[in-house]
């Protein structure tokens, strides 16, 4: 057995494009965005890099072991992108981020040793990698590892009710990490319980069990808890990363359902997600920068001065909410149509609704800050703007927004390789 294996199929194919697009467009916002800083940005932008390496590496883990170490590695070295500050508050960020990752890894690194027993090998295989002459009588214990090992992923996915770093870690981050931590890093956590669930213990051992049953009913809980936190907050970087706990949650859900259209609407809204929240904190940071104000009432009549930026962040809101014809609206169309069609007793239809009802929050805790912007009202009321952002700021913003409409208009070439991504997974149902 290897210790180190790598092996690129067309899911790790996926993420590493994904993980490029975001990080691209995230350090070119990022030569703007520090141009008057001098202290530590060396120290940042090496880890910045390190992490984008870590992230390439995991994709293409190609056993378990690999996965683990990848994981853990990719931790360490963003972790310094959540103290860049240095401020007691970047402190304590980073202190919840690193042991709440850690506690979610070592639950997985749990899993491998029972799986050194149960498992033949530590390679991915879709189907599965169980012995199951080895696994008989053990299935109750098998089942317990299960949860364990997708609920330390799920720290990273930001799952209920492991998902208290995300509010503290992401508003404390420098726009450019805050990009990446939310676009692609918490995609870490996802990529592991896919692979957990369909290369390692197999969906048909997965299917029909009372883990499936508790895991659909987390994920619920959390796309509602996350909207309805996101609805009640005034402070826009902490908004939207409870948006992302809610938006992640609708990824888990489309897996946990175990229908083929519902996983293929999770891999379309890990795209479309990874480039709307990269693009909407890109924006968050340009408005801090430009205003010096964080609370979402401070950006009121902006939209004259900063039209081509608030246009980019309500193309984005429009994509988010699930708004037809962008990419939000496809992907969270498949997680709908693949809930009904399931066959998982209630859940296919309370899904639909809660994820429905999310959307609705969703445009609330949204469109006022387009609405504010464009409509500001009263002059007294309108927010003062202190510099305007450059084009190195504004260029990757664009790109992601028309990304995000993009794959919505035209969605057949992404949809043709996620239908052959999944045929290869072993979906049960």
């Amino acid at each position: 057995m290897e210790l180190f294996y790598f092996r690129a199929d067309g899911l790790s194919v996926l993420f590493m494009i994904v993980i490029t697009v975001v990080f691209v467009c995230s350090f070119i916002h990022s030569l703007e965005y520090f141009e008057t800083e001098r202290e530590h940005i060396k120290r940042f932008y090496a880890c910045f890099f390190l992490t984008y390496g870590a992230l390439m590496l995991l994709s293409c883990a190609g056993s378990l072991i690999t996965f683990y170490l990848c994981y853990e590695l990719m931790t360490l070295l963003s972790l310094p992108l959540v103290l860049h500050e240095q401020s007691h508050e970047a402190l304590i960020a980073g202190l919840k981020y690193l042991f709440y990752s850690l506690c979610g890894a070592y639950m997985a690194l749990l899993g491998l040793f029972f799986l050194s027993r149960y498992a033949q090998g530590f390679e991915f295989r879709p189907g599965g990698i169980l012995d199951m002459s080895a696994c008989e009588g053990h299935e109750s214990l098998l089942l317990t590892v299960l949860f364990f090992m997708i609920l330390g992923f799920s720290v990273k996915a930001g799952m209920f009710p492991m998902h208290a770093w995300l509010d503290t870690a992401h508003p404390i981050a420098p726009a450019p990490a805050s990009a990446i931590l939310s676009g692609v890093i918490v995609k870490s956590g996802v990529l592991g319980i896919i692979r957990t669930i369909y290369y390692v213990f197999g969906a048909e051992f997965f299917s029909g069990s009372p883990v499936q049953t508790i895991l659909i009913i987390l994920s619920l809980i959390t796309v509602f808890m996350g909207s309805m936190l996101a609805y009640r907050e005034r402070i826009l970087k902490r908004r939207l990363a409870y948006s992302t706990v809610s938006q992640l949650s609708y990824i888990l859900f489309g897996i946990f359902i175990m229908d083929e259209r519902a996983l293929e609407g999770s891999l379309l809204h890990i795209i479309a997600h990874a480039f709307i929240k990269s693009a909407l904190f890109l924006t968050a940071g340009a408005l801090i920068r430009c205003t010096g104000r964080v609370e979402v009432s401070g950006y009121k009549g902006l939209g004259k001065e900063l039209s081509g930026l608030m246009w980019c962040y309500t193309f984005c809101a429009l994509s988010l909410t699930g708004i037809p014809p962008t990419g939000g609206f496809t992907s969270k169309w498949y997680l709908a149509v693949g809930a009904l069609s399931s066959g998982v007793r209630v859940f296919r239809y309370l899904g639909p609704v809660v994820l429905l009802v999310s959307a609705l929050l969703t445009a609330g805790y949204l469109f006022p800050i387009s609405v504010s912007a464009f409509f500001p009202g009263e002059a007294e009321d309108r927010a003062e703007l202190l510099k305007k952002p450059g084009p190195l700021m504004l260029a990757p913003i664009l790109v992601l927004t028309v990304l995000a409409v993009l794959i919505g208009i035209f969605p057949a070439p992404v949809e043709s390789q996620l239908e052959r991504i999944i045929s290869m997974m072993g979906v049960a149902g």
